[in-house]
């Protein structure tokens, strides 16, 4: 009962068995999906893990040592410290945006640009664009609220625009660098990274296309109307609907809390490219002053606290005249937040057995002697480690580190760019309970889990599968060699 397979086949078992079928908090399943995984675990496998990752043998066989309750404490505080104050402070912006009439201002602005018709694909093609500099779970706390108020808006279509963003984000987050993924690809597999911006961008708006077809099907046969919760109440998002252009706050202003974390995470990333390890990217004082600036606002977590008190201080400026005070609104945002961020860490954690398991090295050996056509066979290994594990990140990461000999073949008959293309879509396949990002636009959208599973989870096979044709034809077509 050791082999990472059987070992993966329980936890499989346990969580979506424990969900789906005896109807437990997610919370609860995830926890206990870890605690079975941890225990079925051999020490020998976490400390072979740990040195795979490059851990000194010491540290290696200290967490090979450490207890089931420790690690996977240790993970679920890993993923809380990754995606803990980006979910509370997307829960303020949302729900500040949502009240202060913000959203309901920029939905306005949008359906007079786009039209009612043209509205999902306004969202697609700006979660893509907007998700190649910004981590896709910053893409989906700042949109999934617009969506809310654009649904009640319009009147219909919210799953249709909830698949919109997945599929935007989730396609540029594993093609396009400066996405974390892509930028360890293309350094792994040396491939150039202006080929690979061009070239991810050009496969992803081929899988999106793909995507937005498969989100109006799964939209008019599976139609999810927009619920109630507990940062978004409908009554609270109709009163706002209802009020006049005039009452809301200016356009300039509404933008704010989106424009701001946006601008100054893209800055950074551009910094980031730009700057030589070790090189200062200028001498002058004032220069170096901007850049420290630009470096400190444009981390993450620091993006979108600026982003927070925005929306903060419009919505203390609508809520002027009245007696309402600002306490009552963060305090119902937090409760929301805070329960996105239980789910998720618990996934995190149980992912992060997972991973100590071996299931990657286990599934490269499985994989390594495999005669296929090496476009294929890159797609397939980086599949089946996402879908064992649940990151896209350590699917590429895996994936690249498995093909990487191969891409300097001088026999290879086409660029490697399309190797990398390759991994970047099948880490797409197939997202489920052990994601974190499953359960973030699980919980910020209102999805059930049974809803998440046959309408997300299949739309990002689809778009990684569109992907793969695509590349195996350009690859026939234009080699670049």
């Amino acid at each position: 009962m050791t082999d990472p397979l059987l070992i993966l086949a329980a936890g499989v078992l346990i969580v979506v068995g424990g969900i789906i079928g005896l109807k437990l908090h997610p919370f609860l399943a995830l926890l206990l999906g870890a605690f079975v995984v941890a225990l079925m675990t051999p020490a020998a496998a976490i400390e072979q893990f740990a040195l795979a990752k490059g851990t000194a043998p010491a540290a290696a066989a200290a967490l090979a040592k450490k207890g089931i309750g420790e690690r996977i404490a240790t993970e679920f505080g890993n993923t809380c410290g990754k995606i803990g104050i980006l979910i509370a402070m997307a829960a303020i912006i949302g729900k500040c945006m949502l009240e202060s009439g913000a959203a309901e201002r920029i939905i306005r602005s949008m359906l007079r640009l786009t039209g009612i018709e043209k509205a999902p694909v306004a969202f697609l093609v700006g979660s893509f664009f907007v998700g190649i500099p910004v981590f896709f779970d910053t893409v989906i706390f700042l949109m999934v609220p617009l969506a809310k108020a654009m649904a009640l808006r319009i009147g219909k279509n919210y799953l249709l625009l909830v698949l919109c963003i997945m599929a935007g984000a989730a396609m540029a987050n594993s093609l396009v660098p400066p996405a974390p993924g892509p930028l360890f690809l293309v350094g792994e597999m040396r491939i150039p990274i202006g080929m690979m911006m061009i070239g991810g961008t050009i496969v992803g708006l081929f899988t999106i296309t793909s995507g937005y077809f498969f989100s109006v099907w799964a939209n008019r046969k599976w139609p999810i109307p927009l619920r109630d919760s507990l940062d978004a109440r409908l009554d609270d998002i109709r009163a706002i609907a209802a009020k006049d252009t005039v009452n809301l706050p200016p356009l300039g202003l509404s933008v704010l809390p989106v424009l701001i974390p946006l601008v100054f995470i893209c800055a950074d990333t551009a910094l980031g490219a730009m700057t030589t390890p070790g090189v200062p990217l200028t001498n002058a004082a004032f220069g170096s002053k901007l850049v420290s600036l630009v470096k400190f606002f444009g981390d993450k977590n620091s993006a979108i606290i600026t982003g927070g008190i925005v929306a903060l201080l419009i919505l203390a400026r609508q809520k002027q005249g009245t007696k309402e005070g600002l306490t009552a609104f963060v305090q119902t945002a937090l409760m929301s937040g805070g329960g996105i961020i239980l789910i998720t860490a618990a996934g995190g954690a149980f992912g992060g057995m997972l991973q100590q398991t071996g299931i990657s090295s286990r599934i490269a050996d499985m994989t390594s002697t495999y005669q296929m056509a090496l476009i294929p066979l890159a797609f397939l290994i980086a599949a089946v480690v996402r879908t064992a594990q649940g990151s896209a990140t350590v699917a590429l990461i895996t994936a690249s580190g498995i093909l990487s000999g191969m891409a300097g073949n001088a026999n290879l008959g086409f660029h490697p760019l399309y190797l990398g293309l390759a991994i970047g879509c099948g880490s797409k396949l197939v997202p489920w309970m052990n994601d974190s990002g499953f359960w973030i636009i699980c919980k910020l959208s209102n999805l059930t889990e049974q809803e998440a599973l046959k309408t997300i989870s299949p739309l990002l096979v689809v778009m990684g599968l569109t992907g793969l044709v695509v590349i195996l034809i350009a690859a026939q077509l234009f080699p670049l060699v």
